[in-house]
């Protein structure tokens, strides 16, 4: 790898999110290991202010989104001691209002429009090409985070799933499943809750390449140098341009859907249920094989 490298000075190894740019690409990695990378509203946030800083950088032709330690990211937040979905954020993605004064429907849904659905389909647009690292889990809103990116590279040990119909919801809320991957495996994915391996997940076009642990880091970063040889702009515009094809073939209009179901199941949850998330924790999700 080259030796020249911003590693971000006077930026702390506790963040939740590092940045560091190695000659013209950008890393950013997720950075809660002790919690498999679990997503709080904190490392959302900071999430947003490293795209747009890679955005900005004129020397930076692709994006690394990698996660620090044993796995990509096991998804959201929903029990570790920094969660922090109660708490007022500057909002970025919409114009909807504070969720942490309103109560029930109103407030889940304006803070899973802002850090969820709407913070995703921002850095789905970011035009410069992201490349996914991938490794150990990658589940539920781990998968958003991926599927935002451009192009997947996973290691052998990578397994993706989204459990989430063992709450009672369709899907996680950035629902792009029928585009990243045939509908029928769509649904087995989802009906099963059922982990998909790297190879499977080759397989049936999710990930790009599948790669030995070990080989991991470098391959990305191989794959990442020879797609910043090509010119910013003529990758800025293609990158546009499937992005829209997928728009044309109603991937933005169907998340759009299925936000109004998934917010559906937790107001119906909220109502027969112990509570949103139908009673799930983190300890039965495991349990579950999450």
């Amino acid at each position: 790898m080259p030796a020249a490298h911003d590693a971000s000075a006077g930026r702390s190894q506790d963040d939740p999110v590092l940045y560091e740019r190695r000659g013209p690409v950008a890393y950013v990695t997720l950075n809660r290991p002790r919690y498999r990378n679990a997503q709080n509203s904190a490392m959302t946030y900071a999430l947003d202010t490293a795209f747009y800083r890679a955005a900005e950088d004129a020397e930076i032709k692709v994006v690394v989104l990698a996660g620090a330690g044993e796995h990509f990211s096991a998804g959201h937040d929903i029990g570790t001691p920094g969660r922090d979905a109660h708490l007022p954020f500057e909002r970025r993605a919409g114009l909807w209002w504070d969720h942490s004064d309103k109560a029930g429907a109103e407030s889940r849904f304006a803070r899973e429009s802002e850090v969820y659905l709407g913070m995703c389909r921002r850095w789905r647009e970011l035009p410069k090409p992201v490349v996914a690292s991938v490794q150990g889990a990658c589940v539920a809103g781990g998968l958003m985070l991926a599927w935002i990116c451009d192009l997947i590279v996973a290691s052998e040990d990578a397994f993706f799933a989204d459990p989430v119909v063992r709450m009672g919801i369709p899907g996680v809320e950035y629902f792009a499943h029928p585009w990243v991957m045939p509908p029928r495996i769509a649904k087995e994915f989802l009906f099963t809750g059922d982990r998909m391996s790297a190879r499977r997940a080759y397989e049936v076009g999710m990930v790009n390449k599948v790669v030995e642990r070990g080989e991991l880091a470098d391959r990305t970063h191989e794959l990442a140098l020879r797609i910043a040889g090509m010119p910013r702009l003529g990758l800025a515009l293609t990158k546009r341009a499937v992005n829209q094809a997928e728009d044309l073939q109603g991937l933005h209009t169907g998340m759009d859907s299925v936000f109004g179901l998934h917010h559906l199941a937790h107001a119906h949850n909220a109502e027969t249920a112990a509570d949103p998330l139908g009673g799930m924790d983190i300890a039965s999700m495991k349990k579950a094989g999450a």
